[in-house]
């Protein structure tokens, strides 16, 4: 299942107790500026998260799977993400929210 912008926005004014509108212009601005440095070339790092880098891609001769007819495909920039740690073992279920690891021994023996 997808969550929506819509959705984060909810929950997100109601942990901070600020209005949805509010909430909302914040994380649009957010985005833009994600994208507006993205677009002048700028790589961007969220320690623990991830960071989001250009990729430039050569141009090459592909393949039409259906004709078998080659085509020209131009070089071109591509966005590129690179997940941080704490995203990677959060996601696989590693550590819980707060940050303790999960299913590892606690050195304690019984």
């Amino acid at each position: 299942m997808a969550t929506t912008k819509r959705e984060l926005v909810k929950r997100i004014a109601k942990m901070t107790g600020q209005k949805q509108d509010v909430t909302k212009e914040i994380i649009q601005t957010f985005l833009g500026q994600i994208i507006e440095e993205l677009a002048l070339g700028n790589r961007l790092e969220f320690r623990e998260f991830g960071v989001f880098d250009i990729v430039h891609k050569k141009p090459r001769i592909a393949r039409n799977p259906r004709t078998g007819e080659t085509v020209n495909v131009p070089a071109k920039r591509m966005v590129h993400f690179k997940v941080g740690r704490l995203m990677k073992k959060r996601v696989l279920g590693e550590i819980d929210e707060e940050g303790n690891e999960i299913g590892r021994s606690s050195g304690v023996t019984l």
